[in-house]
């Protein structure tokens, strides 16, 4: 009865292990998406504002231009329209001119297995 208690013991410790780096691995999945998804949108806007020499009005224009194929997910607000973008400073040539989208982050308020806030990176 003590040798069965025993292994008992031993799978449960061990199965516990293997969830908690489960969960870890899932976590930083999720942050390699992140990444990659603010890589592609930052280069696409940075191309369109090479290509146009203004800054793109909405994520959607994007879309609409073929700079992006689709608006992609945040993938811890599971939501496409989460995303937080920073505005470009005025163009001094044209005032009047709306500023456009310099920046864009995420919308979560999670933090990341560093420490840091997903939303600054």
């Amino acid at each position: 009865m003590i040798e069965l208690l025993v292994v008992v013991s031993l799978i449960v410790i061990l199965a516990s292990i293997g969830l908690a780096n489960y969960r870890n691995g899932v976590v930083r999945a999720r942050e390699a998406v992140l990444k990659e998804d603010l890589f592609r949108m930052r280069d696409a806007i940075d191309q369109y504002y090479a290509d146009k020499g203004v800054y793109p009005p909405t994520l959607d224009e994007l879309v609409s231009d073929g700079y992006l194929r689709a608006i992609p997910k945040d993938p811890f607000t599971e939501s496409t329209t989460s995303w937080q973008t920073t505005p470009a400073e005025p163009d001094p040539q044209n005032p009047t001119a709306p500023p456009g989208i310099y920046d864009v982050k995420s919308g979560s308020d999670k933090t990341a297995l560093d420490g840091t806030k997903y939303a600054d990176w």
